[in-house]
């Protein structure tokens, strides 16, 4: 990262996005575009995120699945899991390895649709303090983690992946103890499934989650 306080300034992009509300009933709101660092935090500031590069897909689905900052759901065992302190976890140490370790595929993931240009998109904004990963290891072997960004007091989860079972859950748990510790009022999810839903992700309106953006894009933070 270029500081170890905040993110670089924020570059802008050269395109406008259309309003969420016009999109299809899937959630497309648009097609085209670039994967520059200025197009994807505009689109996360008006609440679409990039789905697919060929061509580029730009979605804002109606429920959004939220993780609420203070309801994660621990099961015992996986408290036992953070307890015994079976991985250890470090933050934005190994962005590239995590973006790649979720791109690979895996029994009953054949294909992932983090393709070279997202890995080269995201590690462009993890260069310039916008993205982040959290890692979970095993001596030095990376046995799991997730990324996403970090805009103002509003983080998108963008994807994770473990190795080893329950690595992306101590991951998810962590970034949460992080997220609140440093005052995030949002912590977007995106698309709801049963792995989220077993944390105790939600999904709320878009109307809702527009609202509670704009809330958490116009507070300070402490910075990741």
């Amino acid at each position: 990262m270029t500081s170890p306080d905040a993110p670089a300034q924020e570059p802008v992009s050269r395109f406008r996005f259309p309003d969420p509300g016009t999109a299809d009933e899937g959630g497309l709101v648009a097609v085209g575009g670039d994967l520059e660092p200025g197009t994807l935090l505009a689109a996360y500031r008006a609440g679409i995120f990039p789905w697919s590069d060929g061509p580029i897909t730009w979605w804002s689905p109606d429920p959004r699945a939220v993780f609420p900052l203070d309801g994660l759901h621990v099961s015992r065992s996986l408290a036992r899991t953070i307890r015994r302190g079976v991985f250890r976890v470090t933050f934005d140490t190994a962005f590239p390895r995590v973006i790649e370790g979720c791109a690979a595929a895996s029994p009953g993931r054949e294909e992932t649709w983090i393709s070279p240009a997202f890995i080269d998109a995201y590690t462009r904004l993890a260069a310039l303090g916008w993205a982040h990963s959290v890692e979970c290891w095993q001596d030095e072997r990376l046995a799991g983690g997730l990324y996403g960004l970090a805009i103002g007091a509003w983080f998108g989860g963008e994807s994770m992946f473990s190795a080893e079972p329950d690595a992306s859950k101590v991951a998810i748990a962590a970034l949460v103890e992080r997220l609140r510790g440093h005052g995030f009022l949002l912590f977007d999810a995106q698309v709801m499934n049963p792995h989220l839903a077993s944390l105790g992700a939600l999904d709320i309106p878009r109307t809702e989650y527009l609202e509670r953006l704009r809330g958490a894009l116009a507070a300070r933070p402490v910075p990741l």
